[in-house]
């Protein structure tokens, strides 16, 4: 553990998901080529024409122009990549001649999908005994851009609240939309902070990106620690409070709470 800034009193602390408590893009590789088959699949019966050789992949490329479209006419649907994914499957159907109905259907279909198999893998035994020990001395919470389900994961228990970016229902005296946006942006730091009752400076936020973590926690007033370990989040552009080797580096807190 490196420290770059003093640590002032910490009340909570939150985590981001993906790349901070496990390997996130061995998951992810086998992920998409999980959905590269099952749209193939699915497209030899609707346009088998595609299949002809040279055989279409369903990809990332595949769907990156539907992507852009979704975001094209929402520009905040950036920030709610459940939404989006959804939104980018139907568009991309639609343009193959699925009628509206089966555009939507297929579209959950393949969404669903997804999301079980983002969430089938198995968090190391190292991250849940860290979650285990930090729960008993700190609230904590996660923090997340994306959609993993923590509840499938086994590790929704160890925490108070959990927040993943994008449009949540509810919450308000009208039950309106609303929308968290993605870090870097400040939303979800507050929303912590004021369902915590602490300030900002009494939360401590971990995670593996230079860029959406710790620029995102230091810019709400949070205390950071980052985690390069995977070598996969953005370079800094903010020094942070500590620098971690491993996650488990956070238990010495325990013995200073």
């Amino acid at each position: 553990m490196q420290f770059y800034r003093r640590l002032t009193t910490i009340k909570a602390i939150s985590f981001d998901l993906d790349d901070t408590l496990y390997n996130n893009r061995p998951i992810m590789q086998s992920v998409e080529q999980q959905m590269a088959d099952y749209f193939t699949e699915k497209f030899a019966i609707w346009v088998p024409e595609l299949l002809v050789e040279p055989k279409q992949v369903f990809d990332r490329r595949f769907w990156a122009p539907y992507r852009h479209q979704a975001i094209k006419a929402q520009a905040d649907i950036s920030h709610d990549v459940v939404r989006l994914r959804f939104e980018s499957y139907r568009l991309g159907l639609l343009a193959y001649n699925l009628s509206e109905e089966e555009a939507r259907t297929e579209a959950q279909a393949g969404l669903d999908y997804f999301i079980n198999l983002r969430s089938d893998f198995t968090v190391p035994k190292a991250s849940h005994a860290l979650l285990a020990s930090l729960s008993k001395a700190f609230p904590l919470v996660s923090i997340s851009n994306g959609n993993v389900d923590t509840r499938a994961l086994g590790i929704d228990h160890y925490f108070q609240h959990i927040y993943h970016a994008g449009y949540q229902i509810g919450g308000r005296h009208d039950g309106s939309e609303h929308l968290l946006r993605q870090k870097p942006e400040t939303d979800m730091f507050s929303l912590v902070c004021q369902q915590l009752d602490i300030l900002p400076e009494q939360l401590l936020h971990v995670g593996d990106c230079g860029f959406a973590d710790i620029h995102g926690a230091l810019n709400a007033g949070c205390q950071t620690a980052w985690l390069p370990q995977y070598g996969v989040g953005k370079s800094l552009q903010q020094i942070p409070h500590i620098e971690l080797n491993l996650v488990s580096d956070l238990s010495q807190l325990i013995r200073k709470a």
